[in-house]
């Protein structure tokens, strides 16, 4: 058998180095539109899923995967594997950790579940930095505990699209959608080290909040050494190329991977968001 599966939900950044090791599976959340669903990353690309957005005439929601899809996949690794370690979006964002505890218990199967405390890159990096571990000789038994405070050392500046769509998700009230669409209000928000989405700024121009984002960074890489980023986005990929030549012509030493959003997150986030998102050294 090998040694350990290691289970992602769909909310994580789905990079080359997920899709192609063996060892790693993703379970997808489902979106909603009405009566339709869809899962994520599966049978509804991000072009069809900004397109319905804009024309949809029907708010999309989102759900974690189900128990019983959690117990399917457990029952089938715990016949290939030693040990099965799960890494997924807050516990304080999503039902998807307790889904999968649940789904472990019906599989009857033992795995460690890992919060993650964040989501997208995030998510991707604590997988990457297990296997890494894994990969040089550290036991399951080492790795599960390293990889829970690595979840403290997330970073995370998110420039939130489009209002409109945060406010059909639910997380913003109605006050707060009219006045910042009527000031043209960019807010700034992040992800915690409980896991929690907190406001941090509100920003006037666009133009000023791209600044911010930058200022956060270059602050990040000389005075906590910070050597590698990740640059996600929403169907923003021009902003987002933009956005690394800035930060590679003041800080050249960086390493900046761009990423997009899964459409599970888009659906909350809205089109054109951008984020910084990176793991302190």
């Amino acid at each position: 058998m090998k040694k350990i599966a290691w289970v992602v939900d769909s909310s994580a950044y789905v990079n080359s180095f997920i899709k192609s090791h063996p060892d790693v599976y993703v379970i997808p959340l489902t979106i909603h539109f009405g009566q339709q669903q869809f899962s994520d990353g599966v049978d509804l690309t991000s072009e069809q899923l900004y397109e319905r957005l804009r024309t949809g005439t029907e708010s999309a929601k989102t759900s974690q995967p189900s128990a019983g899809e959690f117990a399917t996949l457990y029952t089938k690794l715990s016949k290939e594997y030693e040990s099965i370690i799960a890494i997924h979006v807050s516990n304080s964002l999503s039902g998807t950790i307790s889904a999968s505890l649940s789904g472990a218990q019906i599989a009857q199967v033992h795995l460690e579940c890992i919060d993650s405390l964040s989501l997208s890159a995030g998510i991707t990096g604590l997988v990457e930095k297990g296997i890494h571990l894994q990969e040089h000789g550290h036991l399951f038994e080492e790795i599960v505990p390293l990889l829970k405070l690595e979840a403290n050392k997330f970073r995370n500046f998110i420039l939130i699209g489009n209002l409109n769509q945060l406010y059909k998700s639910g997380r913003l009230s109605g006050v707060q959608f009219y006045l910042g669409s009527l000031l043209k209000i960019k807010p700034i928000i992040r992800i915690n080290n409980n896991g929690e989405l907190e406001e941090l700024d509100k920003v006037r121009s666009h133009k000023k909040a791209i600044h911010y984002l930058i200022d956060k960074v270059i602050t990040s890489a000389k005075t906590e050494g910070v050597t590698s980023i990740y640059i996600m986005h929403a169907n923003a990929i021009e902003q987002a190329e933009e956005l690394k030549s800035t930060i590679s012509k003041e800080t050249p030493h960086i390493q900046i991977t761009i990423g997009e959003i899964s459409t599970s997150l888009a659906v909350h986030a809205g089109e054109e968001t951008l984020a910084v998102m990176w793991y302190l050294p």
